[in-house]
């Protein structure tokens, strides 16, 4: 693929493949194919260096099992965005901002098609860059967007408890809650107001630790914009100009 055009986003904005068993033709021409190979080797850079492909790698990694053509045609995108990219690095600068760090959660209700699950996603910025990052299928299904946005949160405060107690260890006690932005009102008022107990009942006793680490100080769950979500990277196939707004937020240059 040395001579390939490169392309501006990991998979194509709105992209959604299909889990259906290949036919017979098709199984034959994915045996020589290295799917698992490829996406293997994008998981350690996803994992490592590389932010901005870690939700077109989960998602692609969904389908290791079975493999289309289709599913190849995706991985060779995600490879010829890599070669536009392929000097991006984080980069860790020295900053006077007075919060060591913060923390973005965003979540795709309903994203998995075959499933109906949503996908999660958060990131840490520790003075800039990311220093953590998730983007994952959540486990069960989700009743509303509240409910996937909530339950995303939950997964981004236990990274903040974390990062919290690693600087500890540093020599950087916080004695400030963390900030946790999240695009969804609704979902911050089911983690700061247990008055909303009712619309969450359902779920799992654990999802309510979140409630509990704002009550303690540790986590302030605050709103941002769609427009300015992070995270919005981590969750859904996007379009150019949100992975050219996430990009250098994410210290990646």
């Amino acid at each position: 693929m040395d001579d390939a055009n490169p392309l501006s986003t990991p998979l194509a904005p709105g992209s959604e493949l299909s889990d259906i068993v290949p036919s017979l033709e098709e199984q034959a021409e994915m045996k020589s194919v290295p799917y698992l190979n490829a996406v293997g080797a994008l998981q350690y850079l996803a994992t490592m260096t590389r932010p901005d492909i870690a939700y077109a790698v989960s998602y692609l990694g969904r389908f290791n099992s079975n493999p289309a053509p289709a599913h190849w045609l995706a991985v060779k995108h995600l490879f010829r965005n890599l070669i536009g990219t392929m000097h991006y690095k984080l980069v860790y600068r020295a900053s006077d901002s007075e919060e060591l760090f913060t923390t973005y959660s965003d979540a795709s209700h309903g994203a998995c098609k075959a499933t109906g699950r949503a996908t999660g996603g958060y990131v840490t910025l520790v003075s800039g860059p990311a220093v953590g990052w998730s983007s994952k299928r959540q486990p069960f299904v989700t009743l509303s967007s509240t409910e996937a946005e909530f339950v995303a949160a939950v997964e981004a405060g236990k990274e903040i408890k974390w990062t919290r107690n690693i600087l500890t260890e540093f020599g950087f006690p916080l004695t400030l809650p963390s900030t946790l932005f999240v695009d969804n009102k609704s979902g911050i008022s089911v983690a700061k107001n247990p008055e909303h107990h009712g619309r969450m009942k359902h779920l799992d006793l654990r999802f309510y630790w979140l409630r509990e680490a704002v009550e303690e100080g540790l986590i302030d769950p605050l709103y941002v914009s769609t427009h300015e979500q992070v995270a919005d990277i981590l969750t859904k196939a996007v379009a150019k100009k949100v992975v050219e707004f996430a990009v250098p937020l994410l210290g990646l240059e």
